[in-house]
């Protein structure tokens, strides 16, 4: 069998890591490599590769690799381990069983080792717990699009030994166009070293098999993009909004005469738990902004004097709450005499027969804004990430239903609220027939 070495993307992956620990001032700063690929290019070989090596140059290293499931690492990713363990020359050094790789030297074990350890978002601690202060660390996310935002938060605040070698890998199909992996390549591409390769360029690879699949699903197909050029799709299969509406929603520039005369809607979204910000907005016609974001606050009449003020504030015709977190609000409005108020149940009915609830309406009513010409504040990518986070949930009466706040937490994702501020000012339609800068209008239904 002939050996040629690696891979080239291999070798520049490589190359990356050495330039990094080679050169004074960055060897002791984290260094971030993601790589975001098609099919069969050898990724784990390369991780595997990599473990070995860096258990092998560094005593006491710390190897951490983690993946969507354990059955990925203890049947694809560990055996492959294993393989380049055996093949090393310092074979002997290692114990390799099904899940971790460590020093046979007496009472080293806990000390020199690499472990594979599935993710879980409520047990984070084989994150947290990640030092190992003056010597290295290499933590590896392999299928990394699949790991959840709070897994890699916590890793990201466990990284801070000064003095010492920090590696931080991270492998995959780009196969979600949300969340922590994708963002490597845009909002924190500045942190990282990224590398996105086309199985086609790839040496090894079956080119005629995967020159079918591009004839038959075409080049700027969602599957090819994914499973053969390392792009990330357009729209993950389940996203409910495109990413490229809300992206061009936010490149949109509004003249004020181009929604001045449509009525204005103020909507109130609670906080859900701890972690969430209660979010209060304003929309009139194609014209949406946030106003005031709060940490989640018991005090309902507190949020309804804010809210009652920017009610005056912005002449408001409706004013929109929402009903899961927001009777008390609700209920203190009206004590103060608020009769534009208007509760919102997202499990309510809908409106529209080809959705499962008001949530699902009301999302397909933002949706389709988006799409008719919404332009959305471009610096706020919260927003923009609320609203391309939510998937759909698949039923056989083929009814729109978007997936919920508990099941989104239950991915790594936070609560939509800002989002969810803009859909519920699609909840009711309401007009106006407001004097607009000096002068009686026609009234106005939105």
């Amino acid at each position: 069998m002939e050996h040629t070495g690696p891979r080239q993307w291999q070798a520049d992956v490589l190359d990356s890591i050495g330039s990094h620990l080679r050169e004074p001032s960055t060897r002791h700063t984290p260094l971030r490599v993601a790589v975001a690929s098609g099919h069969g290019i050898g990724k784990s070989a390369l991780v595997s590769q990599i473990l070995s090596w860096a258990m092998s140059t560094c005593d006491d290293c710390r190897v951490v690799v983690t993946a969507n499931t354990e059955t990925q690492l203890r049947t694809k990713t560990w055996p492959e381990v294993g393989k380049w363990a055996r093949l090393a020359r310092n074979r002997s050094w290692w114990s390799v069983p099904a899940m971790s790789m460590y020093s046979v030297e007496p009472g080293r074990e806990k000390s020199w080792r690499a472990d594979a350890t599935p993710w879980s978002e409520n047990n984070t601690e084989a994150f947290a717990g990640l030092h190992n202060k003056g010597k290295r660390i290499v933590l590896i996310f392999d299928e990394a699009s699949s790991i959840a935002d709070k897994v890699w938060e916590v890793a990201e605040g466990a990284l801070t030994d000064e003095d010492t070698e920090i590696i931080w890998l991270a492998f995959g199909n780009p196969t979600r166009n949300t969340g922590r992996f994708r963002e490597c390549f845009r909002k924190f591409r500045h942190l990282w070293k990224t590398f996105q390769i086309d199985s086609r360029t790839v040496e090894g690879t079956n080119k005629a098999y995967l020159d079918e699949m591009v004839q038959a699903h075409g080049e700027d197909s969602d599957i090819v993009r994914v499973r053969i050029r390392g792009q990330f799709p357009a729209a993950s299969a389940k996203q409910f909004i495109s990413t490229a509406d809300v992206e061009a929603a936010q490149a949109r520039h509004l003249r004020p005469e181009q929604y001045n005369f449509a009525p204005v809607i103020l909507t109130c979204d609670p906080a859900w738990e701890g972690d969430d910000e209660l979010v209060i907005a304003k929309r009139q016609g194609l014209h949406f902004k946030v106003l005031r974001t709060i940490a989640k606050n018991d005090n309902d009449v507190e949020v309804a004097a804010i809210l009652a003020g920017l009610e005056d504030q912005h002449q408001a015709d409706a004013v929109f709450i929402d009903g899961g977190y927001g009777t008390g609000i609700h209920s203190a409005g009206k004590t103060m005499g608020r009769r534009r108020w208007r509760i919102v149940w997202f499990s309510g009915e809908s409106a529209d027969p080809g959705c499962l609830n008001k949530r699902a309406e009301m999302w397909k009513l933002t949706r389709d804004w988006l799409k008719e010409g919404g332009a959305l504040p471009p610096d706020d990518q919260v927003l923009a990430d609320d609203l391309i986070a939510p998937e759909t949930v698949a039923r056989l009466d083929g009814k729109i239903q978007i997936e919920s706040k508990k099941d989104m937490k239950a991915r790594g994702l936070p609560s939509p609220n800002r989002a969810d501020a803009l859909c519920l000012s699609f909840a009711f339609p309401v007009s106006t027939a407001k004097a607009r800068a000096g002068r009686p209008t026609r009234a106005i239904m939105d």
